[in-house]
């Protein structure tokens, strides 16, 4: 069964349950905005890893991350990546897939301004995804940038930003009894969605 959209319904789809999701008691649901994030990089190896969701609207879905990481680079190599949000709580799951961009540096900057200073600080020390020499090299590395950034405001650095997955397509899954669940898709068609609700 299919049908079409406007823009904005499946964006406002997920708002609601997103919403439901923060209404879910932290001892139930500690962390609503978490998803996994698929990447492949350049040698077609895919990668899954769970993210936080740092904002959404219409023009799609934000996190942020050490561009050097193994993410990182595979979204400078290759743009197509899929998330999923899976709240067990609600019996409820977003499927979404699309193309990432970089946020800009003001929204970068905005971000990265209102994190703690110790995560801040932590953004300068790890080299993320790379091998740790030595134990202690970690923390050796925190202590420097501590000492580097004594009495000052903590940058952001050139290497950290975020990214933007503009979604091609949102998948709306219920749990339902004998395992027939409901699946409603959207698929980006120009200026509107195509809908389609799929076999369980």
């Amino acid at each position: 069964m299919s049908g079409v959209a406007p823009l904005g319904e499946p964006f406002a789809k997920f708002d609601e349950l997103l919403a439901a999701a923060n209404a879910v008691p932290r001892s139930v649901l500690p962390e609503p905005t978490a998803f996994s994030f698929g990447t492949v990089s350049a040698e077609g190896q895919p990668s899954v890893r769970t993210l936080l969701l740092k904002h959404a609207d219409e023009r799609g879905f934000v996190f942020y991350t050490n561009y050097e990481s193994r993410k990182g680079r595979d979204l400078l190599g290759n743009a197509r990546a899929a998330m999923c949000f899976h709240w067990q709580a609600l019996e409820r799951q977003v499927r979404i897939e699309g193309i990432v961009s970089p946020v800009t540096h003001e929204e970068a900057d905005a971000y990265f301004a209102s994190r703690v200073r110790s995560s801040q600080i932590g953004a300068w020390a790890s080299l993320q995804s790379r091998p740790i020499g030595a134990p202690g090299d970690l923390a050796s590395r925190v202590k420097e940038m501590e000492a580097r950034f004594t009495g000052k405001e903590v940058p952001r650095p050139p290497h950290w930003s975020g990214f933007r997955l503009s979604p091609q397509r949102m998948e709306f899954w219920r749990s339902m009894p004998s395992r027939l669940h409901e699946r409603l898709a959207y698929v980006r068609d120009g200026d509107r969605w195509r809908t389609e609700t799929l076999y369980p």
